[in-house]
């Protein structure tokens, strides 16, 4: 039951174009008629000649009716194949779509190679099971149910041979299906296991080769294929079986065809032109079952791909904006946290209680040790994850009534990792305002301190920087990271430890850089560095998910709580004067302090 419901939901997707889709069914159908008429024909010429009349209409008919099948076997092979690439990228474009707007924990979940298979794999599988309907499926259906009554009505013993075929064939694809059934879901599962692993060693290709894992990491995918072999070889030798015993049936049912023609013919009961038609409705239904019986096989196989995918779709979003939402109104720039609290599913970990208010312009950093809720603290912002109690207002407004749209137009983000593209050096640069001109991007990384190093780039802003910037230097990327924020131009500002494992003269780039963007913006800011939090309008120490501290850099230095001890064992010292700017050449030796 499950795989019709699957069926008639993947056919179902059709319905985008159901004009198209039924007139190819009709033409399916049609074809179907014409192959069931031609082994009827061929028995009427064989009748006519052995009785000495005129066979010439009768073969005129044949003709005409083989042109019109060939001429709809043309119209569904073109139309059905142009409508099955469609839907099939339509499809893809949902899929992708869909997997975008899922949260992060989903992702981490299944890992990216699931998410990608679940993708291209569920989609190729729909392209096949629209195709297979539309060119061969529908016009074997019609085949058989035609076939029945045709047969009944020219020799009921005969079709009782037929209608013995079929059963036979139901009855042996129903076993073997059930009987693979949860080895088929076991492989399923295994092949996603070795998308996954290939996913996690390529995105990490360069730890594999700098610490010699090459051996170790092939042998481990071995063994991930050596269990998807060992749970595919059941499967493989079932279907073996199955394909043996369906020859074995069609052999039987042509001896039998045969034999009692030969006796109803020396009866007198049957004619030899009608022996002849069984004989060509036998090869029909043989090949018409063979079809049909390979595309459920098809199906079965495909089963647990075609759930993947559609477990994708139907995967509930992560945070769901409210009916008929309004935009966020312009945004000077206000930002207040009321009680807020969350906690990531099945675990402790999370925030709780946090209250904070950051007014136009000023500059809040939040420090701790790691796993404080730093990072929570700041997706809850984005909405990329939704509070369990409290709310998040800008500039009064519930970040909860409006567009994710709109709220995330209004929040520029330089994430430690650069978060880079495969794409041209000003694509990504445009990725925060698409459509901005080439002076436009240009201007920003000016403002970044990098257009310096892009004009020495071959091609300059045409430079494609490879997958995840790996093109670039680590400062580089930040800086492009940097340009493109500076480009968004949204009023609240996020910086997640923007400046982290960086070398001092690229900290002082990054970080002039970084005070022009946060000029007139509300900033918060993640951070490692002293220099990064140093002039901050307010500290917030965060510890076990909660605000244990808050106050700006040298009142909190000068106390004996988390903030100070942080100081003391990380090598944070205090500035000269809260209002001076103080430069990596102006902090102590580990200034790299592990606050965050």
């Amino acid at each position: 039951m499950d795989l019709i419901r699957l069926y008639q939901r993947a056919l179902g997707m059709l319905a985008a174009e159901k004009t198209l889709a039924v007139v190819l069914a009709v033409a399916s159908v049609s074809i179907g008629l014409v192959q069931l008429a031609e082994p009827i024909l061929f028995g009427r010429v064989v009748d006519t000649l052995s009785r000495g009349d005129a066979a010439f209409p009768t073969i005129a008919l044949w003709a005409a009716l083989g042109l019109f099948g060939i001429l709809a076997s043309v119209v569904v092979a073109v139309f059905a194949d142009r409508l099955a690439h469609r839907r099939h990228l339509a499809a893809m474009a949902e899929a992708f779509e869909r997997a975008m707007t899922l949260p992060q924990g989903y992702h981490a979940e299944r890992g990216s190679g699931a998410v990608v298979r679940s993708i291209l794999q569920g989609t190729d599988a729909l392209f096949w099971l629209w195709l297979g309907a539309m060119r061969e499926q529908l016009t074997a259906v019609a085949g058989i149910v035609l076939l029945v009554p045709t047969a009944i009505g020219m020799d009921i013993r005969m079709a009782a041979i037929l209608a013995v075929l079929a059963v036979s064939y139901v009855v042996m694809n129903t076993y073997v299906m059930r009987k693979t059934k949860a080895g088929q879901a076991n492989v399923e599962r295994y092949n996603s296991a070795v998308y996954g692993r290939v996913g996690d060693v390529i995105g990490n290709v360069t730890v594999v080769q700098s610490f010699a894992r090459l051996k170790a990491e092939t042998d481990a995918m071995r063994a991930v294929m050596s269990d998807l072999l060992s749970a595919q070889y059941p499967v493989l030798t079932w279907w073996g079986i199955l394909t043996v015993l369906q020859r074995a049936a069609a052999t039987i049912t042509m001896v039998a065809v045969f034999a009692m023609g030969a006796v109803l013919a020396g009866r007198g009961e049957l004619s030899v032109g009608e022996i002849v038609s069984f004989v060509g409705f036998a090869n029909l239904l043989i090949s018409k079952l063979d079809q049909i019986s390979g595309f459920i096989t098809a199906i079965h196989r495909q089963a647990p791909v075609l759930k993947g995918y559609f477990a994708l779709i139907d995967e509930p979003d992560g945070i769901a904006e409210k009916p008929g939402a309004p935009r966020l109104p312009q945004v000077n720039g206000e930002v207040r946290y009321e009680d807020v609290s969350f906690r990531f599913p099945g675990t402790e970990q999370g925030v709780g209680g946090i209250a904070l208010t950051a007014a136009p312009g000023q500059t809040i950093a939040l420090v701790g040790p790691t796993g404080s809720g730093k990072s929570t603290t700041l997706s809850l912002l984005m909405r990329l994850r939704a509070p369990d109690r409290g709310r998040i207002l800008i500039d009064g407004h519930d970040i909860a009534d409006v567009t994710l749209h709109s709220l995330r137009q209004s929040i520029a983000v330089v994430f430690q990792d650069a978060g880079l593209f495969n794409r041209s050096i000003g694509d990504n640069i445009a990725i925060g305002r698409p459509g901005a001109s080439l002076a436009e991007v240009e201007a920003a990384a000016r403002l970044a301190e990098a257009h310096d190093f892009i004009a020495r780039k071959p091609g300059g802003y045409g430079f494609v920087i490879g997958e995840r910037g790996v093109a670039l230097s680590g400062g580089e990327r930040q800086r492009i990271a940097i340009a493109r924020a500076i480009l968004k131009d949204a009023p609240i500002l996020v910086l997640d430890e923007a400046t982290s494992a960086l070398d001092a003269e690229t900290e002082a780039r990054i970080k002039r850089a970084l005070d022009r963007l946060r000029k007139g913006r509300t900033t918060f800011i993640i951070a490692h560095r002293l220099s990064t939090v140093a002039n901050a309008d307010e500290i917030l120490v965060l510890d076990q998910g909660r605000i244990v501290e808050r106050g700006r850099f040298e009142t909190l230095a000068a106390g004996k709580g988390l903030f100070a001890r942080m100081v003391t064992e990380g090598g944070f010292t205090v500035p000269k004067a809260a209002e001076e700017e103080t430069s990596p050449q102006q902090a102590a030796p580990g200034a790299a302090a592990t606050a965050g």
